[in-house]
């Protein structure tokens, strides 16, 4: 299995962020993918790849102008305003108030375009993202060009990005990224199924309303877990898309068993939609260890999960998302992709 990294995410740095509401040592560091990189070295799974550049356009088919220019210059200009280190946003346009107009202030932008006070932006976060994103379209084309399998190693994480706004540690949705770009080269199929302990909200957003991608999670219940305002079993699609949406909401603390039940579940309807692509948003903060998340994945489970994901069938893309026990990430992730790969 082939893999693409990218090392452009050094640049995205971050010292602190706000969680629960104190200012704690940042829990999404370059160290993550350290130890990935490392882990991945040590498996001889495949080769491991840079990241070609293709440009701005494939993001720009699933992000606004209005918020790509943003994050292009925002933490310059938070710099040129004075600000001191990372950028964290303050205020947003909610319930009641106005989102069309895009104020002059920065600091009425930075609510504009962000869902929470738990992300940094700094110097780095556009190029780490851009970069990112320059990686996971590597992969659509390793794919394409009948790869059996690929997988991604970048960061920050992208399945909490909207089409115009950032949150969750994410600035650029990967995954969206991908199967947009998959979609533009022919296939008519893609599925994108989310195993991160968090909703990807934001990817469900971005292909509610669509059939031509099939968005299925298994993630901890928004009742009690972040994101909180996605993610319930009730969310089926709207419009043309309705059916092809399926959440597997989980509280915390739920069996290995019940996980693994969701992802047949989520398995089966996706063979019924007999996609050309599966898309893995691979999120490993499912882990027993992980200290933002409240699952109780071990190693074993997690190759299990790339046996099950192999016995599938389809042609598989690997994007990496969360997972914050630093130490454990790697053995984790490949895990994962030897289970992929022996079965």
């Amino acid at each position: 299995m082939k893999s693409i990294y990218n090392h452009h995410h050094v640049v995205h740095a971050a010292t602190h962020e706000f969680f629960r509401g104190k200012l704690v040592p940042a829990f999404e560091t370059p160290a993550r993918a350290d130890y990935v990189l490392k882990a991945l070295q040590a498996s001889n799974l495949g080769e491991i790849l840079p990241p070609t550049d293709h440009g701005l356009a494939p993001i720009a088919r699933v992000h606004g102008e209005a918020y790509l220019r943003f994050l292009q210059g925002a933490h310059a200009e938070w710099r040129a305003l004075g600000g001191e280190g990372d950028a964290f946003p303050a205020v947003w346009p909610v319930k009641g108030l106005r989102n069309d107009v895009e104020p002059r202030s920065f600091a009425a932008r930075m609510g504009l375009y962000s869902m929470d006070s738990g992300t940094p932006l700094t110097a780095g976060s556009w190029d780490a993202a851009y970069w990112g994103a320059q990686a996971c379209l590597d992969g659509v084309d390793l794919v394409l060009r009948g790869e059996r399998s690929a997988y991604v190693l970048t960061r920050p994480p992208g399945h909490h990005a909207g089409v115009d706004f950032f949150g969750g540690y994410c600035f650029v949705n990967n995954a969206a990224v991908a199967a947009q770009a998959a979609l533009d080269q022919g296939l008519k199929r893609v599925a994108i199924l989310d195993v991160d302990f968090h909703h990807g909200n934001g990817t469900q957003a971005i292909f509610y309303d669509r059939a031509d991608v099939f968005y299925a999670s298994i993630h901890g219940d928004p009742m009690t877990e972040y994101p909180f305002f996605l993610g319930h079993a009730d969310e089926c699609g709207v419009g043309e898309g309705v059916g092809f949406n399926a959440n597997y909401p989980l509280p915390a603390g739920a069996p290995n068993e019940d996980w693994f039940d969701c992802l047949d579940a989520a398995l089966a309807r996706l063979r019924d939609y007999a996609p050309e692509l599966l898309i893995v948003s691979l999120g490993v903060d499912t882990y027993e260890d992980d200290p933002i998340s409240h699952f109780h994945l071990q190693q074993p489970d997690f190759e299990r999960m790339g046996r099950v994901l192999a016995a599938f069938g389809a042609p598989t893309l690997f994007l990496q998302e969360g997972g914050y026990a630093t130490e454990a990430i790697g053995h984790n992730v490949v895990a994962v992709l030897r289970g992929f790969q022996q079965a």
